[in-house]
């Protein structure tokens, strides 16, 4: 679907089909406020963020200035993450960076993944307490000169006006929620006159303008066998594929923000038929000039790399030159980057190309300082070396009492690598060997592999092969495979870089063995601690759920219990540990074991807070703990609860109101001896629910801890109170069902029936 929205230069919107809650009216008023927010403030690209459906996660519903596709790794933004995007929603602050210097200072990431020099400007888009996203807008650097308080004004001034018009959106019932991808703004193309001395050029020339589309395209284009006229209107990348690869992105994302020139050469079309061109790129402020004639081979074309009878194939150590500086290194976090041709004598052919071969090498560890089990760190490889270097399988073996165990694999025939599992440290295979001599393997083709190793089982007769040494720190981890699909070759720089690169790969994977080591003792301890059933009463249900968090060691120290007391009722028990791992289990299984003892000597409810609360004081170990004790009549429904410093327990009643109670409590366990925890009496009625849970149900980084509270609230209130299993399957899932819990989180319900019976 085609449509035209907007003024100014932004005369042609190209959107898809909406598949989202946001409307036409939505994306007129995103379009109208980032073309008048880029033009006043000289910007040359911008776009805005809005809030999506999903809880903290923002998506780019508008981009203008820039070629949508090449910046896909940025259309979701989550606003915990450490970008400025993420940092102004969060915060409600402005963020002005004025240059690449300011940016890598406060937001590495954002720099490793576009290390290139521009300034750019980020204001959050609210009115009132209702956030809705973020406005930003790309410009020129200017180093040394911090933003303007003009332009500071003229961005708040956008955003005030783009909540005002999305605020009236949602009053007239438009729910003002992004899904889907952005919709891409294009600037109207203009003649760029001098079309005779165009056509007389040997090189092909076509006018792109900055959404990434052909306007314009001489005859030599089709002398070359690129196309004629009908490249008009087509992406570039689509239009010509071979200049499409992720190893060109890095080049392409380049010129449209830097504003440098950049010149590389390019393989077009696949061996044996395969040519060399010498792509030239020259931006403008309208769009960017391309420029496609005949070129030479590099200098480490396909025959540079390993070949039969050179041993086992073309080998480099990590003494070569150029090791943190060079060309080639990998893609940011969830950027596709590219190896970078080496066009002139130093390699580095503009001030983009120098930021990038600094940065770069930077990028993948953030990314491995982020990943904390072996499959993150396997996950990290795959999303960012693979597509920086142009590879389709990846294999990585870890070394366990002198065996290669495979532990990730991706773009193999299924089944095909599981021969080489366990193969011990004698075998004669390029694996082992790079691990044994601690040295990487190149073969530029699977003919030379196969000639260097015969005999050795192939999962396909054409591509090229990287085996990489996993070393930590001398220490022997582990072999990890690149796998390409058509010959190549590797050149000094790409080497050096791959060979740096593993050594990084192999200390993240190392320490992710000591984490997945100690997070399966603590998910031991703790699935050992926690509760395997409920006690089973009439008059009365409980139901207990527990998710550990998917970051860390996914374990912590939250726990439930229902403990028949002596006197006939049930004390129903929940608690939350600070911290996670090991230590926190076992502080967890202590409270829970002196809770129990304290409740089954008969002691008050306060008094078993209290005693639990100097207990962990005598054991000091140096964690502190959250409570809520409740103790029920099932008969009755009587019930008497103590709260020291946890959240405040929901109460569903038969009508179906659920509100939040208020209960006086007291500092949380293991911090003051003298601490008093007052006791309230409540009374639970038949078909009423009870719900304890812990924080890290309803706690979302960089949001009120009141909003997750309201919407566990509504959630009870809309659940069926019956069967109770299913009220705690389904508020876990409506509230505590991220993919991305920093936290672990703990539920439990109790509930009198209507009509008493057993479970």
């Amino acid at each position: 679907m085609q449509r035209r929205v907007g003024r100014g230069h932004a005369d042609c919107v190209t959107a898809r089909p909406e598949r989202g809650p946001a409307g036409d009216a939505t994306a007129r008023v995103l379009v109208r406020a980032t073309v008048d927010a880029v033009q006043a403030l000289g910007g040359f690209a911008g776009g805005v963020y809005l809030r999506s459906g999903t809880e903290g996660l923002l998506l780019m519903a508008v981009v203008t200035g820039l070629p949508a596709r090449l910046f896909r790794p940025w259309w979701r933004m989550h606003v915990n993450r450490p970008y400025p995007v993420a940092e102004a929603y969060r915060s409600g602050q402005s963020v002005h960076l004025p240059d690449a210097e300011s940016a890598m200072r406060r937001f590495p990431q954002l720099m490793a993944g576009l290390p290139f020099p521009f300034g750019s400007l980020y204001e959050p888009v609210s009115a009132g307490p209702e956030r809705f996203g973020v406005l930003w807008v790309m410009r020129p650097a200017t180093p040394g000169t911090a933003v303007g308080a003009a332009d500071r004004g003229r961005l708040r001034a956008a955003a005030e006006g783009l909540a005002g018009e999305l605020g009236a959106l949602v009053a007239a019932g438009d729910p003002v929620v992004w899904s889907g991808d952005p919709v891409p703004v294009a600037p109207a193309g203009r003649a760029q006159g001098a079309r005779e001395a165009v056509e007389r050029l040997p090189q092909a020339v076509l006018s792109v303008d900055r959404a990434g589309r052909i306007r314009y395209v001489n005859g030599a284009a089709a002398r070359l066998g690129l196309g004629g006229p009908d490249l008009r209107g087509r992406v570039l990348w689509e239009a010509l594929p071979w200049l499409g690869q992720p190893a060109y992105e890095d080049h392409l994302r380049a010129v449209f923000i830097a504003g440098d020139p950049v010149v590389f050469p390019v393989r077009r079309g696949r061996p044996p038929h395969a040519e060399w061109v010498a792509v030239e790129l020259y931006p403008g402020p309208d769009g960017v000039t391309v420029l496609i004639g005949a070129g030479d081979r590099p200098a480490y074309g396909p025959d540079a790399a390993g070949r039969p009878g050179a041993g086992a194939g073309s080998v480099t150590g990590p003494g070569a030159p150029g090791a943190l500086g060079a060309p080639g290194a990998p893609g940011a976090p969830g950027v596709q980057g590219s190896p970078r041709a080496r066009v002139s004598p130093t390699g580095l052919d503009s001030p983009a190309d120098r930021a990038s071969a600094l940065y770069r090498p930077v990028a993948l560890a953030i990314a491995l300082t982020e990943a904390v089990t072996a499959r993150q760190v396997s996950a990290v490889v795959t999303q960012e070396l693979l597509p920086a270097f142009g590879g389709r399988q990846l294999a990585i073996y870890l070394l366990n009492e002198r065996h290669l165990h495979l532990a990730w694999e991706t773009g193999f025939p299924q089944g095909f690598l599981n021969r080489f599992d366990g193969v011990g440290l004698d075998a004669r295979l390029p694996g082992v060997e790079t691990l044994t001599t601690g040295r990487p393997i190149f073969f530029e083709s699977m003919e030379h592999l196969a000639a260097a190793y015969p005999g050795i089982p192939l999962d396909a007769h054409v591509g090229a092969r990287a085996f990489l040494p996993l070393i930590a720190s001398g220490r022997p981890v582990g072999s990890c495979i690149l796998g390409f699909d058509t010959p190549r070759g590797f050149s000094p720089e790409e080497r050096t870089v791959l060979t740096a690169l593993a050594g990084l790969i192999a200390q993240a994977l190392e320490r992710a063995q000591r984490y997945d080591s100690e997070a399966a003792l603590a998910r031991g301890l703790q699935s050992a601690l926690l509760p395997h059933r409920l006690p089973v009463r009439e008059h009365v249900e409980t139901v207990g759920r527990y998710l550990p968090g998917t970051t860390g060691l996914d374990v912590g120290g939250d726990w439930y219990d229902v403990v028949e007391t002596g006197a006939g009722c049930l004390a129903l028990v929940i608690g939350d540990v600070q911290g996670h791992g090991v230590a926190a289990a076992a502080t967890m299984g202590q409270l829970r074991s002196a809770v129990r003892a304290f409740a089954l000597s008969g002691n008050a409810p306060e008094q078993v807070v209290s005693g639990t609360n100097r207990l962990l004081i005598d054991l000091d170990p140096g964690q502190f703990a959250s409570c809520c004790y409740v103790v029920l009549d099932p008969v009755s429904g009587a019930a008497q609860a103590v709260r020291a410093g946890h959240p405040q327990p929901l109460l569903r009643h038969p009508d179906g109101r659920a509100e939040v109670l208020d209960l006086p409590g007291g500092v949380v366990l293991g911090v003051d001896a003298e601490a008093v925890y007052p006791v309230t009496r409540l009374q639970l009625a038949p078909g009423a629910v009870l719900a304890l849970y812990t924080d890290g149900l309803v706690e979302v980084p960089g949001l009120d801890i009141d909003l997750g509270v309201e919407r566990l609230r509504a959630a009870l209130a809309a659940a069926r109170p019956s069967p109770l299993a299913e009220t705690a399957d389904r508020l876990v899932r409506e509230v505590g069902g991220s993919a991305d819990r920093p936290d672990d989180m703990a539920l439990l319900l109790a509930s009198r029936p209507t009509a008493p019976g057993r479970r």
